[in-house]
């Protein structure tokens, strides 16, 4: 992420998790804009303007209203012109059938929200760790 100064499109109703992700990302120098989106639809419009800065990453969050993680996955992942975007699954769901369904639609990460800051911090550490290897192969 740190390569890169494009948006990091961050999809989720959560206001504190919002809060929490934007936090994080700050506290490990990620400078990058975050853009947010409260729900699937929303953030398939914004990938859809031409006037919407094209993100490096899509941080993902699966139980939203509206369109959910999965929907927006399916439609996303059709789209010639965002199915390259690498989407990072972040949530609270345990269900196994969610990560099955996820990796199926071609996320590049899953990760659950730990409630614990600290631990979240490293979870945003590892995905921009993630991000900036792959970014330089």
């Amino acid at each position: 992420m740190k390569i890169s100064n494009r948006p990091i499109l961050l999809v989720d109703d959560d206001d504190v998790d919002v809060m929490t992700i934007k936090r994080a990302l700050k506290e490990i120098n990620v400078a990058n804009p975050v853009v947010v989106c409260e729900h699937g639809e929303q953030a398939l419009a914004y990938l859809a303007d031409p006037d919407s800065e094209r993100p490096c990453i899509i941080l993902l969050d699966l139980n939203m209203p509206v369109m959910n993680g999965i929907e927006f996955l399916q439609q996303a992942k059709q789209d010639e012109r965002i199915k390259s975007i690498p989407v990072i699954v972040l949530t609270t769901s345990e269900e196994q059938q969610d990560k099955v369904s996820s990796f199926s639609l071609g996320v590049a990460g899953y990760m659950a929200k730990p409630v614990d800051y600290r631990r979240f911090v490293d979870v945003m550490r590892s995905i921009d760790l993630y991000w900036t290897v792959s970014e330089m192969l």
